[in-house]
């Protein structure tokens, strides 16, 4: 077990230094939340491979400064930009100028081996964009169809099409299965950029949305093309195309805006499934700016710390045939994995569901035998 390393030593160095303005430069971290031995901690991430246990590290300063630790992520979000960044700012600087990540007898650092990785944060709501890349345009169509939608489009952007994912029971996080729903066999990729909110916002600007902005995170929008099941009400549903549990993957961890820069220039997002590039693009594909969501999303419903918005997928979707030529879809054994540039990368196993009971959902039957 390891020991508390000088916890004396680092009373002092906290007690002679005042907490620094976060405009001064401080190595790069991320964020994120992370269990061992059953306990789960928001964690400081350095260089994507050592983790300090945040609330133990403000257990040094908390008595000089008078901070309580936040007990999960949106907690911190709520209170980053209130001191809490200037706090997580310096216990960086102390751990960097002491070479602290270097020691092994540190408590309340680990390396990632030693952590299992969460989902960051469970989100209060999450927005996703439908069709928001232009080589995503009726990708499952032919060539030079798809040429001629896209040309549409970029003539006539329109507004973004927003919608609901599920939360609980459909987000998951680093190294989580996704699950093959039973009976279902056309379950899709779409890697996204997860856009988390800072603070709250309501009919929020395209050209104000960054101050709203606190960080982001990888995600993916896990999709059943399958439609409805049979003998049921015609048309697309979204329940069912988009809302089965293990659906939402985010993570592996969130980068705090100020050390990502400007997705609209930077974004480079990645697909692989057994190694295979499944998906690549960046913001030059994108037909709504991350900004315009906001924009569009806060003019529907308020934002609040915490809320997530997806910025839609490019081409190179399983139903699609941009990329290959073909349709494939998940498949049992196969591995995702899923890259952000700059943030990091989420790995997920696929697995089939076992068989449910009978007279479950998966084997209602017609509407007719339930009459008199």
């Amino acid at each position: 077990m390891k020991k508390i390393f000088t916890l004396f030593t680092l009373l002092l160095i906290f007690s002679h230094m005042a907490i620094a303005q976060s405009s001064i430069s401080v190595e790069p971290f991320k964020l994120g939340t992370f269990r061992i031995n059953n306990n789960d901690f928001l964690g400081i991430v350095l260089r994507d491979e050592f983790i300090v246990d945040l609330n133990m590290a403000q257990q040094f300063i908390k008595t000089g400064y008078g901070f309580d630790t936040p007990n999960d992520m949106r907690s911190l979000i709520e209170r980053y930009e209130h001191g809490l960044k200037d706090i997580i700012y310096e216990i960086v600087r102390i751990v960097v100028k002491e070479d602290m990540i270097e020691k092994s007898s540190l408590e309340f650092i680990y390396h990632v081996s030693e952590v299992n990785t969460l989902a960051p944060i469970m989100p209060g709501k999450m927005l996703n964009a439908a069709v928001n890349f232009y080589s995503h345009v009726e990708e499952a169509n032919t060539p030079e169809a798809q040429r001629l939608a896209a040309e549409r489009r970029r003539a006539s952007r329109g507004i973004p099409y927003l919608f609901l994912k599920p939360i609980e029971g459909a987000v998951i996080g680093q190294g989580d299965s996704v699950i093959i729903p039973w009976g279902r066999d056309r379950i899709d990729w779409e890697v996204e950029l997860a856009i988390v909110i800072g603070k709250t916002a309501k009919y929020v600007s395209a050209t104000d949305a960054t101050d709203y902005i606190f960080g982001y995170m990888v995600s993916l929008d896990i999709s059943d093309r399958g439609g409805r099941p049979p003998n049921s009400r015609p048309g697309s549903d979204w329940f069912i195309g988009k809302g089965h549990d293990t659906f939402a993957p985010i993570g592996p961890w969130i980068v705090p805006k100020e050390f990502y820069g400007d997705p609209m220039e930077r974004l480079e997002q990645v697909l692989e499934i057994d190694g295979e590039i499944m998906q690549r693009a960046g913001p030059g594909d994108m037909i709504h700016s991350i900004y315009e969501l906001i924009e569009y999303g806060s003019s529907v419903i308020t934002l609040y710390p915490g809320d997530v918005i997806n910025n839609g997928t490019s081409g190179g979707t399983g139903a699609g045939t941009y990329l290959r030529g073909e349709t494939r879809y998940l498949q049992p054994g196969q591995v995702i994995e899923a890259s952000i540039d700059g943030i990091g990368t989420l790995i997920l196993p696929v697995e089939g569901e076992s068989e449910p009971p009978k007279r479950t959902g998966s084997y209602l039957p017609p509407v007719s035998s339930y009459t008199n």
